[in-house]
């Protein structure tokens, strides 16, 4: 039977403008298996899931579990678990980190405040601190939502572990199955689809040099997926790839098309045209999907740079 990543990639399905949205990422260490929505179906207590997904409604923070690549017993309760929270949008990135025995105190995190790029009640909460280690690479393999996640994502998680790749993570759920693998890289937030070693191991390298990898990329997953598009767009037709240097400050208009503007730290701007379209034929949109579907795609139909009119004299 054919797998919904092996279509998509047979039909050249664009990734551009495909990744998760999240301001704010809030990772938890939980070992042991995951269910299809791991925070109620995981040996994490399902009533502090419930609880999380409450907190986090609306806020910009995306939840997620992770654990660490390879065999998968739960320790138990009481160990150790690792917490990150990650901002993503430009101007502000970081990183933070804490460990804690009792994950009921994620419950004290300002949720809103986090969304907005306050870091301050994860250090209240859980005496988070900066991280000072490797960037962070998450992979997808939970393969209780989708079996592409577990049979791609899996190897490649473990390839990264047995090359030397320190900062690695399975993690629960990072949207787009058809693209599996698929991995997040933080602090920046950028997504890759189809994911190889190679370009994961490029991305983090590019973390360590503030520097954006663009090959295999969905998008940063702080801009909406028009925004996600242009930027992209942008870095190509400008070589930039400085992290940072890029920020998506407008985005008009509505589905099926956008006019989204970007700008760079120097003063330059540039007005992308962002169209939505329908990926034909039909195929999969997951390995579960009962019916087939035309998932919506971010086509950049024109990028024009933006001159500054002289003031008269």
């Amino acid at each position: 039977m054919s797998r919904c990543a092996t279509v998509s990639r047979s039909l050249d399905e664009p990734i551009s403008g495909t990744a998760a949205t999240a301001t704010t990422w809030l990772l938890l260490e939980q070992s042991g298996p995951w269910g299809a929505k791991a925070l109620t179906s995981s040996h994490l207590d399902p009533a502090l899931g419930r609880a999380l997904e409450a907190a986090a409604e609306g806020t910009g923070v995306r939840i997620a579990l992770i654990r660490r690549p390879g065999r998968h017993a739960d320790l138990g309760t009481s160990a150790l678990r690792h917490v990150y929270a990650a901002h993503t949008v430009p101007g502000n990135v970081w990183l933070h980190s804490a460990t804690t025995r009792d994950p009921r105190r994620l419950l004290g995190l300002d949720f809103a405040a986090l969304g907005a790029g306050d870091h301050r009640s994860f250090g209240a909460a859980l005496d988070g601190r900066l991280h000072t280690g490797d960037p962070l690479a998450l992979v997808c393999t939970n393969g209780k939502r989708d079996r592409c996640c577990a049979l791609l994502g899996r190897p490649l998680a473990a390839e990264l572990t047995a090359s030397g790749v320190r900062g690695v993570w399975e993690v629960t759920h990072l949207g787009g199955h058809r693209f599996s693998p698929t991995v997040l890289v933080l602090p920046y937030g950028y997504a890759y689809g189809r994911a190889e070693a190679r370009t994961i191991k490029e991305a983090l390298h590019g973390v360590q040099e503030g520097r954006v990898v663009v090959e295999g990329c969905r998008g940063c997953s702080a801009w909406e997926r028009p925004g996600q598009a242009a930027e992209l767009a942008v870095r190509s037709v400008a070589d930039e790839y400085a992290a940072g240097a890029l920020s998506v400050v407008r985005t008009e208009g509505r589905a099926p098309r956008w006019e989204v503007t970007v700008a760079h730290a120097d003063g330059r701007r540039w007005r992308v045209t962002v169209a939505q379209g329908a990926s034909l034929p039909p195929r999969p949109e997951s390995c579960g999907a009962a019916v087939l579907g035309a998932p919506a795609r971010m086509d950049v139909v024109a990028v024009r740079e933006l001159r500054t009119t002289a003031l008269a004299s």
